[in-house]
């Protein structure tokens, strides 16, 4: 099966062969928000094909258990969905076997799949820890589950997150490439824990590392980061 996807030997960023659904995916970087509530609109069958065609590519990839539960409204508890969000009745289950790194490999695979989910002209909310861990770990017997990714038609296309600059979540040693500084603003489009933000990039020639401050989900965030960043810097640097 021809996913479509190539991995850049540079980076190792999971990257559309075709040029412009690689634009495609920067564009819906710039344009992916969070959204929480959805209509009732049904992903179509061609739709859903895509999805999981782009599962299972992440899957084979990076040795995960991702899936995609479609027409489930089981994910959200009750009191959340009757205050806070609507609609979520399709979503990505991010799981995986339990060993170093998966939390990385998981935040890496979600990004690839929120933003290629943006080109088919949807939206997505990734969900850490107001899900339903019962049910949704249902889907998924014997594998751990780090969250959720909600997916369908927003309610509204969201609105951007307020961010902190790039002098505040990165450094350079000397004058910084340009391919350094697009890295920098494409991280700082990343989802991440409550929005915080507390990620660190540090470069030094085009050697490249990202640090984060050791919260519950920062495993997942270094992994949603990581993707953000090599988007915007192509393959211009290896990860330190």
């Amino acid at each position: 099966m021809d996913t479509g996807i190539a991995v850049d030997t540079a980076s190792g960023i999971a990257t559309d062969a075709a040029t412009d659904v690689a634009m495609d995916l920067k564009q819906a970087m710039r344009q992916r928000h969070t959204v929480r509530k959805f209509t009732s609109k049904p992903l179509s069958p061609e739709l859903i094909s895509q999805l999981n065609d782009r599962v299972r590519a992440n899957n084979e990839r990076l040795g995960l258990a991702i899936s995609l539960k479609v027409g489930d409204e089981s994910a959200l508890p009750g009191a959340l969905k009757l205050f806070f969000a609507k609609g979520v009745r399709n979503y990505f289950v991010l799981a995986g076997s339990d060993r170093p790194g998966l939390d990385e490999d998981l935040g890496y695979a979600s990004a690839d799949l929120m933003l290629f989910a943006q080109t088919l002209g949807l939206n997505t909310w990734w969900i850490g820890g107001m899900f339903s861990r019962k049910n949704v770990e249902q889907a998924v017997p014997g594998k751990k589950v780090i969250g959720i990714v909600a997916v369908g038609f927003g309610v509204t296309p969201g609105v951007a997150h307020k961010s902190k600059t790039a002098a505040e979540v990165s450094s350079y040693e000397g004058p910084a490439p340009q391919w350094f500084a697009d890295g920098v603003q494409a991280a700082l489009l990343a989802p991440t824990a409550l929005n915080r933000q507390c990620f660190r990039i540090a470069g030094a020639g085009n050697k490249v590392s990202i640090s984060e401050n050791g919260g519950a989900f920062s495993g997942a965030d270094i992994g949603i980061v990581k993707y953000h960043f090599e988007l915007g810097a192509g393959n211009k640097f290896e990860w330190a």
